[in-house]
């Protein structure tokens, strides 16, 4: 942390007494948390954005869509609508946001998805609609205690481990590092491909200094699958200008140089929505370098939309596809959720 951001310090003390103040209403039930009879897996992270929650949330989806009826419930961040939806063929990005928008065009088959602000409202209205779901996957749930989860996954990027962090806004923290003890497992994102078992015993210590001494603590890295176009082209692109809209576009700029010839990288905030002027841009960079355009999973969901396609004018884009990879001990997380939601449903039956 800067020392120049040391002034904000005071600030984050009296945000901590207020998150403290809240989250101990809930815990004695002052606040109420609704449990509902289906099973509800919590997705999130202590942190500000960045630490691979949808990469996580599509991890649970393959691994669990054969076996339940599932639905994925996020808040829908910076869309243009209020209030539940769900989603459907009519559906935009504008109305549920990028993220839900990616998933739905991906899983639709497998998954019902819903957006909501209040997630203890959204999920009686999921299961309205759709009464035969039996688990529902909310990314981006761990803050929202009007739910109590029956599995919370708590996130937490390498490069930016929770426990260095300091409290909004001094840091990047959404509450006090202690908040992990709500956890069932913790999970830390986007590492190397070569991590020491030192490294991963020290950090497995001191995340647990936070979250208790039993919590289970696995590793992952972020896999970028095969480069695909939004316009069908041929062979893949060897000069790229790079874009992205997200909370930290480090390590898909690094990959984007590691694997092409790389003319630009473009960063824009986390969600953002592509105006024409921002489009102009991009692909006069790509034309003026003779490159095409190369974009995350999560960003070219918005140039499905037909104006904002008809502005590339002809400039290939393409996009990379993300995965959650275990570096070990996959099998064991999976166990820990197959069995949480063996053990609600024999909850339920008894």
């Amino acid at each position: 942390m800067k020392i120049s951001a040391l002034w904000l310090a005071p600030l984050a003390f009296l945000y901590g007494i207020a998150t403290r103040l809240r989250n101990y209403l809930f815990n004695i039930g002052y606040s109420r948390s609704f449990n509902y009879d289906i099973m509800v897996i919590a997705v999130g992270n202590l942190s500000a954005g960045g630490t691979g929650k949808s990469p996580m949330t599509e991890y649970l989806i393959r691994l669990l869509h054969k076996q339940y009826a599932l639905a994925i419930l996020s808040r829908g961040y910076k869309r243009k609508t209020r209030g539940f939806l769900l989603a459907d063929e009519h559906s935009t990005v504008e109305e549920i946001g990028d993220e839900p928008y990616q998933m739905y065009l991906k899983y639709h088959k497998v998954a019902k998805v819903a957006v909501g602000e209040e997630r203890s409202i959204a999920i009686p209205n999921i299961l309205l609609e759709h009464p035969e779901t039996q688990v529902v996957l909310m990314d981006d749930g761990y803050q929202h205690r009007t739910v109590k989860p029956d599995f919370s996954i708590l996130l937490t990027e390498y490069h930016s481990l929770f426990y260095h962090d300091h409290l909004l806004p001094w840091g990047r923290l959404r509450e006090a590092k202690t908040g992990a003890r709500r956890a069932h497992a913790v999970v830390v994102t986007k590492c190397p491909g070569q991590i020491s078992e030192d490294q991963q015993r020290q950090i497995t210590t001191d995340i647990r200094r936070y979250a208790g001494k039993t919590m289970p603590v696995f590793f992952s890295k972020i896999v970028y699958g095969k480069v695909k176009s939004l316009m069908g082209q041929a062979p893949p692109p060897e000069k790229v200008v790079a874009f992205a809209g997200l909370a930290n576009s480090r390590h898909f700029a690094a990959y984007v140089s590691q694997h092409y010839q790389r003319v630009a990288m473009v960063s824009f905030k986390d969600h953002h929505f592509y105006s024409a002027t921002d489009i102009e841009n991009l692909v006069r960079q790509a034309r003026a370098a003779g490159a095409a355009l190369l974009t995350t999973e999560k960003d070219v969901v918005k140039f499905r939309n037909r104006q904002r396609f008809a502005l590339l004018q002809g400039v290939p884009l393409y996009y990379l596809p993300i995965e959650h990879h275990f570096l070990k001990n996959g099998n064991v997380f999976d166990e820990l959720v197959h069995n949480a939601i063996t053990e609600k449903y024999t909850v339920e039956e008894d």
